[in-house]
């Protein structure tokens, strides 16, 4: 493109303020043009309650940044590719494989970019294991997630509602880095649920997976009020690599490996989403909202105690 990048934005939330707004801020590809949210407004740019009336009010954009909870998500994502526009998805892409499945296919008809991003594989450390552990002998994995609902959700009732993914919200950041750092396959076994009462997704989850034999544990749990863990350990025969901070330092065997630990998660995604637009290119992996599909379909699923936020 000749010009900036014109861009808008469909959801708000912390997420949208805290990590989408100064990445495109501090990136001269993109101008952003209007946001949409029926409970939220910027100042700076029009605000508009809807996408279909951000769309009849401003049908130049070139692209749709969406930041919205995963379901209901698919039929605004179909009518911004419909009409023409590129198309960044927040994780997960969307509240079912099959949904995420139609965008990718009407996206390559209408010749649009769609980029379904996992920023949790734009941690400082993620390239770095990813490199080492393709010349390793990996013997065995393990993934521990934890942190507290009620600091990163307050209040957000729909994330443990259906199609909320509970405790996967959080969860599919650690499977997005597995998926990408092992070279080979993940295949889901068994899964174990802890649902509150009166609530329809999982507060906590316990997964067996195997990776050609190779066995993977992974545990998630939004119950956590202590130190928050987001830790990956794989086992190998040339020693013990550890991710941590949620892909951000690495060590192997204990001793730290220097990484630059600065958070440009998001800078790059919108790095990623712009070249991507200048290819007319798009870039999709369901792999780790495909392991999360599995898991309710084979979960056996106990009652927790109720939740309040």
């Amino acid at each position: 493109m000749t010009h900036p990048i014109r861009l808008g934005i469909v959801g708000l939330g912390k997420i949208a303020r805290d990590q989408h707004l100064p990445a495109i801020a501090a990136d001269p590809r993109f101008r952003l043009m209007a946001v949409a949210d029926p409970k939220a407004a910027l100042d700076s740019v029009p605000s508009y309650s809807s996408l279909t009336e951000m769309l009849a009010a401003q049908p130049d954009l070139d692209a749709i940044s969406f930041c919205t909870p995963p379901a209901g998500r698919h039929a605004i994502a179909l009518e911004a590719i419909l009409a023409g526009k590129h198309v960044m998805l927040e994780k997960p892409p969307a509240a079912t494989v099959t949904a995420a499945e139609h965008l990718i296919a009407v996206a390559a008809m209408q010749r649009v970019t769609l980029f379904t991003t996992w920023h949790s594989r734009e941690a400082a450390a993620v390239e770095q294991a990813r490199a080492w552990l393709a010349e390793a002998t990996i013997t065995a994995v393990r993934v521990d997630w934890r942190e507290d609902i009620r600091r990163w959700h307050p209040g957000q009732n729909w994330i443990l509602e259906a199609g909320g993914f509970g405790v996967f919200d959080p969860g599919i950041n650690g499977l997005s880095i597995l998926t990408r750092i092992l070279p080979r396959p993940i295949v889901l076994d068994a899964a174990h649920f802890v649902v509150p009462q009166a609530r329809h997704a999982p507060i906590a989850a316990a997964l067996t997976m195997q990776s050609c034999g190779v066995p993977i544990r992974a545990r998630f749990d939004f119950r956590n009020e202590g130190d928050e863990c987001w830790t990956i350990t794989v086992e190998t025969a040339e020693g013990c690599l550890a991710l941590t901070e949620g892909g951000a330092r690495l060590s192997i065997d204990r001793t730290r490996i220097s990484v630059d630990t600065a958070n440009r998660e998001y800078a790059r995604l919108y790095d990623r989403f712009a070249m991507l637009i200048a290819c007319r290119e798009s870039d999709v992996d369901l792999a780790p909202i495909q392991l999360v599909a599995d898991a309710f379909l084979v979960a056996e699923t106990v009652s927790g105690e109720a939740i309040t936020f």
